[in-house]
């Protein structure tokens, strides 16, 4: 018999047995039929008691790995194979051709000193001290089901924020929240699209949403933006959802005009098609007054606002909202209740008090000085050494900003030098559908995750990085 328990380690000692002797038995070491040693033998050898022993028995036996037989002892019954493999078996079952589609995840990113990978906020600016205080206040939040489009105080809430903070129209009842931006955009995709309909993203885009879009077996086309936002007569007549992010472009960092936000309201109206807007991160200007949204620009109910808190806030922290025409609203919420029923009420219950007691403005603008002092580095540096080799697309908001090549550069091989001299970023052409169809040459360079101290040195490095001495 080829056994060895060990009492240490994490969880009770009879949960300790347990473990090892099951795995003794699935791994092949105790094969059926082999009698394993009495309790009170085996209590002994361990120095415990017999009682901790003879639990794990019965554990073993309840779940039909012993059997025990009167008189001769206690024997494996488990008839398994003489090795068990400790993973899931691949089997014959294959996804459907849409999710075969989609291909492998992208690969992580290993972690860099110097992160300068777009989409992450500053998670050590966060008051955690604050958020610690109101999610134990919040801890007596109801255990029963609850309403699918959110936590009623904190749907108030984010309607106050947004109506003064962006000027979206909205009222409580118009507020759905939801688990982060990307649950969202699939609610309204579980919505408003069949097989085969045609939905109109930028391109450069937002890659998530391209591809949870074509999950739902959607047509998906790319629509190329210019230094006004989206180019409206490029979108296909045929599209019945078009995905935008006016406020800061994902991931060039323009903003769309005013000029360009009613031309697509327009168009939408003519081809009777809807608009998701997502405002992502404009919570954070530097400059210039923001635009209307295209949500208190829209007098026919086209427009479907979503917003978040992971780049507010904290990246873990999985909320974000949506507001709605009215005549959406049943779906939605039918919607939300057929994916997950509805949010995790406690931290639901903390962000409403989070924003009622003022702390979210107060940390937004905190956060923007900060942000803002790291938008101006990046601006001095394209000014100043990356000149020769980039050009700063202009960016009055958000997080990030891109820098397109003014002059031949290996694009490819400035990334790969930078990740060997431990700076993360991504190329421009991770964010086309065609990468080898590539227009703009260039990099996205987010600033919400690096300290301050730390930019001018990676963007040193930058430059170190695409000079060819």
């Amino acid at each position: 018999m080829d056994l060895h328990i060990s009492l240490e380690g994490p969880g009770d000692r009879t949960d300790r047995i347990y473990r090892q002797l099951r795995d003794a038995i699935l791994d092949g070491r105790l094969r059926h039929g082999e009698r394993v040693p009495p309790s009170r033998a085996l209590a002994h050898d361990l120095a415990v008691a017999r009682n901790t022993v003879a639990a794990a028995y019965d554990r073993l036996v309840g779940d039909g790995f012993l059997a025990g037989r009167a008189g001769a002892g206690t024997f494996v019954a488990y008839r398994g194979s003489a090795t068990v493999a400790r993973r899931a078996p691949v089997g014959p079952l294959r996804p459907s051709r849409r999710f075969a589609a989609l291909g492998p995840e992208d690969p992580a990113t290993p972690p860099a000193r110097y992160d300068l990978r777009i989409g992450q906020p500053d998670a050590s600016l966060f008051p955690l001290a604050a958020w610690r205080r109101l999610l134990a206040r919040s801890l007596h939040a109801s255990a029963a089901y609850q309403d699918p489009s959110g936590f009623p105080p904190l749907r108030a809430a984010i309607s106050r924020h947004i109506g003064l903070s962006r000027s979206v129209r909205a009222s409580a009842e118009d507020v759905l929240v939801t688990s982060g931006a990307q649950q969202a955009i699939d609610l309204v995709a579980r919505v408003l699209i069949e097989p085969g309909t045609t939905v109109a993203v930028e391109e450069p885009g937002y890659g998530p949403a391209r591809r949870l879009f074509a999950s739902h077996g959607a047509r998906v086309a790319g629509v190329p933006v210019d230094a006004d936002g989206i180019v409206v007569s490029a979108i296909p007549p045929s599209a019945r959802l078009v995905y935008v992010t006016p406020s800061h472009q994902h991931p060039l960092g323009v903003a769309m005009s005013l000029e360009r936000r009613c031309a697509l309201l327009a168009w939408a109206q003519e081809h009777r098609a809807a608009i998701v807007e997502d405002d992502y991160d404009s919570e954070f200007r530097y400059s210039d007054r923001p635009l209307e949204p295209l949500q208190s620009l829209d007098r026919a109910g086209r427009v479907i606002y979503v917003g978040t808190f992971s780049k507010t806030l904290l990246p873990s922290l999985r909320l974000g909202f949506l507001v709605a025409p009215e005549a959406l609203r049943p779906a939605l919420r039918a919607a939300r209740r057929i994916a997950d029923w509805h949010g995790e009420p406690t931290t639901q219950a903390a962000l409403a008090e989070f924003i009622d007691e003022g702390l979210l403005q107060r940390h937004l603008r905190a956060v923007a000085r900060v942000y803002a002092a790291r938008h101006d580095l990046l601006v001095r540096a394209a000014q100043g050494p990356l000149a020769p080799w980039y050009t700063l697309v202009p960016s009055s908001a958000g997080l990030h900003a891109a820098l397109r090549c003014t002059t031949q550069v290996d694009v490819a091989g400035v990334v790969r030098r930078l990740r060997a001299a431990d700076v993360a970023l991504e190329p421009l052409a991770h964010f086309y559908a065609e990468p080898r169809q590539v227009p703009d040459q260039g990099l996205a360079i987010g600033f919400g995750a690096i300290a301050t101290a730390d930019l001018p040195e990676a963007l040193d490095r930058l430059a170190a990085a695409t000079s060819p001495a």
